[in-house]
């Protein structure tokens, strides 16, 4: 039985996505961050990934795109987006009595498979 179009492009999207995740972790892996978490959940909302360097845990976003057609995957990071990763952040850091470190949120994007790092990419809302 054929699968509807709609759930086979849905599919295919996340698996791209969960590819992309892969490759960001290892980019963090060689710069020396510790992977603490891959697609995060709290409620609704979850971050891409968790990682962690000496005394500094990074929130990521990763964004993929085959085409810069509709502008570059950054700019889909939008207040909204923001808004929800950083309620998810504090949630992370309440579930594990997290305290007295820094914080930084990254967004890391593909573009015909191009990585682009945005270190500090938002200060939290």
């Amino acid at each position: 039985m054929n699968m509807p179009s709609s759930n086979k492009n849905r599919k295919n999207k996340v698996s791209r996505g969960r590819h992309y995740e892969k490759k960001a972790a290892l980019f963090y892996e060689q710069q020396g961050f510790e992977i603490l978490e891959k697609n995060w959940q709290a409620a609704h909302k979850e971050i891409d990934l968790i990682v962690k360097k000496d005394n500094l845990l990074v929130f990521v976003e990763v964004k993929s795109s085959t085409s810069q057609k509709f502008g570059h995957p950054a700019e889909r990071v939008n207040r909204a987006k923001i808004k929800n990763l950083t309620a998810a952040a504090r949630q992370f850091l309440i579930d594990n009595k997290i305290e007295n470190c820094d914080l930084r949120f990254d967004v890391v994007t593909f573009t015909r498979g191009l990585l682009e790092h945005f270190p500090n990419a938002f200060e939290s809302e």
